[in-house]
């Protein structure tokens, strides 16, 4: 197909339906300018567009970008309809069970939660081996799912030494190199369902249709559609669908900002109901604030006077 590898696996991701994006050849960095440094050209003329909104399988901008260079290959698995399961192994030095008891690594983990459950062990799905020696099973989402990601290592998700990716979430796909390691499809097969108790194990609790946001101390004082403004906004983000979630951010980041430029809102309730909106939606923390503050930032400086959004 191409004499470019990188180009071939990432095409090959493209015609199962997976969205791709590059990496910073060699490691697992989006190869994407961040929020704050967005030119709002091209892609991102009405907006900030991040790696899950540009992940793609058109093969026309996948020859594209991966005829620039030697990019590692992103898969978006919200987009892409994925749930990947992300068996790690221990970091060197860390603390290991002593003799046979207890799980040793991730897959040691997900054997217990098997015997636990009374499942079997899931496999003949798509199933890629990591650098570390760990292993990335890939499943079908189940449709509307709305699953995100976890972390083991944070207390979330399936237990310690496993991670999960799905919705706002991405994998270094097959193919790829990282610090001189390669991923590769140990079994290159299609990805089976989810398994519904695994499903049931990583499902979010039911969130609320819209956030409490808390009311200032001045909310007496000012008029009442800024506060119906905030609230609405704040509605907007938590309730943004996939794909469209920074976006809606920006927006209503920016329409609260011309009440904070005039003194109608402060800047830290906006921030702080904002950022309650986002993680209600499952955007990342880091890349919230940073989109919140650049949209601010920016209704700020063109208005102020409060005049425009």
């Amino acid at each position: 197909m191409t004499g470019n590898p990188l180009l071939a696996a990432a095409l090959t991701a493209a015609e199962r339906g997976w969205r791709v994006f590059p990496l910073l050849p060699g490691s697992k960095k989006p190869a994407l300018h961040s929020s704050a440094r967005c030119p709002r050209t091209a892609a991102c003329t009405t907006g900030h567009q991040g790696w899950e909104q540009r992940a793609t399988c058109d093969p026309a901008v996948i020859w594209r970008t991966w005829s620039h260079g030697p990019y590692g290959i992103g898969l978006a698995t919200g987009p892409s309809h994925l749930v990947v399961v992300d068996l790690d192994t221990p970091k060197p030095g860390t603390p290991l069970p002593v003799g046979p008891a207890g799980p040793r690594d991730g897959a040691g983990v997900l054997a217990a939660l098997c015997e636990r459950y009374g499942r079997a062990y899931p496999s003949g799905t798509y199933t890629v081996r990591t650098p570390s020696g760990g292993t990335h099973l890939y499943f079908a989402a189940p449709a509307g799912s709305g699953l995100r990601n976890t972390a083991g290592e944070r207390g979330t998700g399936l237990g310690r030494w496993i991670d999960t990716r799905a919705g706002g979430g991405y994998v270094v796909a097959a193919g790829s190199t990282v610090a001189g390691h390669r991923y590769e499809a140990v079994l290159d097969t299609g990805p089976v369902p989810l398994p519904a108790w695994l499903h049931t194990l990583l499902a979010p609790p039911p969130r609320p249709a819209t956030p409490v946001v808390p009311l200032s101390s001045r909310a007496g004082r000012r008029p009442g559609y800024a506060d119906a403004a905030l609230r609405n906004e704040s509605a907007n983000v938590a309730n943004a669908a996939e794909g469209n979630r920074n976006w809606t951010l920006t927006r209503a980041a920016r329409a609260l900002g011309r009440f904070v430029a005039d003194g109608r809102l402060s800047r830290g309730e906006v921030e702080d109901a904002l950022k309650g909106a986002a993680e209600q939606a499952g955007l990342p923390a880091r890349d919230a604030a940073a989109t919140i503050t650049s949209a601010l930032d920016w209704s700020i400086a063109h208005n102020p006077a409060g005049d425009a959004a």
